[in-house]
């Protein structure tokens, strides 16, 4: 399932795992800015930014710990892919902390 969140990114959601990227305001990347900026963001047409803010949860909503937050900012593109890649992968939470020692 893909599901867009209010032109501030998108989620995917496979078997058990979710991960959110996003990239508006109040997010942990470039984008990062104020709430005086929300508006124009949400009224464009698309948006863009070099890296990304991400979450991975599982069905029951137990968050996955990226080490010390359960969001990790300022993700670039070839992580991005690569943490879809291990989420399509993993059957769960624990699968996924064993991929992703790999990158």
């Amino acid at each position: 399932m893909i599901t867009l969140t209010k032109n501030r990114g998108f989620q995917l959601t496979f078997d058990n795992l979710t991960i959110s990227v996003q990239i508006g305001i109040h997010n942990y990347c470039e984008r990062r800015s104020t709430l005086s900026e929300l508006d124009p963001e949400l009224r464009s047409d698309s948006v863009k930014s070099n890296n990304a803010e991400i979450a991975i949860w599982d069905k029951e909503g137990n968050w996955f710990n990226f080490g010390n937050d359960e969001v990790k900012g300022w993700v670039e593109t070839k992580e991005i892919a690569k943490w879809i890649d291990a989420i399509s992968k993993s059957k769960d939470l624990d699968d996924l902390k064993i991929l992703s020692t790999m990158f």
